[in-house]
């Protein structure tokens, strides 16, 4: 059998989507879970995981707290923009990915700000410039009258984007903002947060902390929490410079493979074992923070005895579920917002401003004090 290019993840959510699709899988039944998904391809509980995350966005499967995950009652999801006929503004929102940590409370504000008022399309981009540009284009043949982007990558901005620039098309940023480019943005105070995290980790005793995160171009958020992490340092008044991991890339939307998570585990693991006096990692983002209790415990270490770790996002309390100290996004208002600012945009009320969010720190099992 010729081996898939697909990553394993997109593998396991068409085969079952397919089996749902064929009736193998019949609405209320119950289909595998994520341990027995991992144990028959071989792969760990995370890569399942994200499957089953997209089939429940898409509204194929429910899941439940101690149960498990069942077939819903098939729906017709598609919706077709007919200009002639319609009575509402038409909003295309192209999003990287998301899942229960990021991205689903940012659709849940924006499908609630513009309920009665609005039609929401929705493409994702999977962290790839040219999904992007081609959802952009998808969008403006359908003739939506606006957008709400997460941009795949911050560092640049693609020929699509610029051309919305140029016409001036409505359109809003969200969760970052394009350097040297006036555009209306939406997002968190991620150097803010940081800073508020690492002084957490700070006022637990904690003096040698370790920031995991993905290369920094990859977004503005992730430039503006590695600035707040080395600003926490030095208002500290430590001189030395920060430990710093910045290619963990296997979170990353188009970099979601065994193999690069593998490597991630390797480089996370031989980190600590090279500096024996870290006592925490903050984690940008709450797979990263996986990652790292992954191979604090392959080392036979535990969190927090020994490690403690602090992230952005989390995905929502479940009962008996271990829960990271995480720094919480204000998603829904977020999303509220992009969609207010566009709306505004619309209606020829040009407001090209960067709106940052406040986060709020959540304590969870993953932090103690040394």
């Amino acid at each position: 059998m010729l081996k898939s290019a697909k990553p394993i993840y997109e593998q396991i959510y068409e085969t079952i989507k397919t089996a749902i699709a064929e009736g193998k899988y019949k609405e209320g039944e119950r289909i595998p879970s994520e341990k027995e998904l991992a144990d028959s391809w071989n792969v760990s509980v995370i890569t399942p995981r994200k499957s089953l995350e997209m089939l429940a966005s898409e509204g194929l499967i429910f899941r439940q707290v101690g149960r498990g995950s069942f077939v819903k009652e098939p729906a017709n999801n598609e919706m077709k923009v007919v200009p002639s006929s319609r009575n509402k503004p038409v909003i295309g929102v192209i999003m990287t990915d998301f899942d229960e940590s990021y991205g689903i409370g940012l659709l849940n504000g924006i499908e609630h700000a513009a309920e009665e008022r609005a039609f929401i399309l929705l493409r994702r981009s999977f962290g790839s410039v040219d999904k992007e540009q081609a959802a952009i284009r998808e969008f403006m043949e359908l003739g939506v009258d606006g957008l709400i982007i997460l941009p795949s990558r911050a560092t640049f901005f693609n020929s699509e984007i610029l051309k919305l620039i140029v016409d001036q098309f409505p359109f809003v940023l969200v969760d970052r903002y394009l350097k040297g480019v006036a555009a209306a943005a939406v997002g968190t105070d991620n150097i803010g947060a940081a800073k508020k995290g690492t002084e957490y980790l700070f006022d637990l005793g904690h003096q040698t902390i370790t920031l995991l995160s993905p290369p920094p171009v990859s977004a503005t958020a992730v430039e503006d929490r590695i600035e707040g992490f080395i600003r926490a340092h030095v208002e500290k008044g430590l001189t030395k410079t920060p430990l710093m991991l910045t290619e963990v890339i296997s979170t990353l939307p188009d970099s979601f493979k065994e193999a690069n998570i593998a490597k991630d585990l390797k480089m996370i693991k031989d980190h600590l074992q090279k500096q024996k006096n870290i006592t925490a990692f903050f984690a940008i983002e709450y797979n990263i923070a996986l990652l790292a209790k992954q191979a604090v415990e392959e080392l036979g270490l535990s969190v927090p005895r020994d490690i403690s770790i602090l992230c952005f996002d989390s995905p929502p309390f479940k009962p008996g579920a271990f829960t990271f100290t995480h720094l919480l996004q204000d998603q829904e208002k977020m999303g509220q917002l992009a969609v207010e600012q566009l709306l505004g945009l619309k209606n020829s009320v040009r407001s090209l401003q960067t709106t940052l969010l406040h986060t709020k720190l959540i304590n969870g099992q993953s932090t103690g004090k040394i």
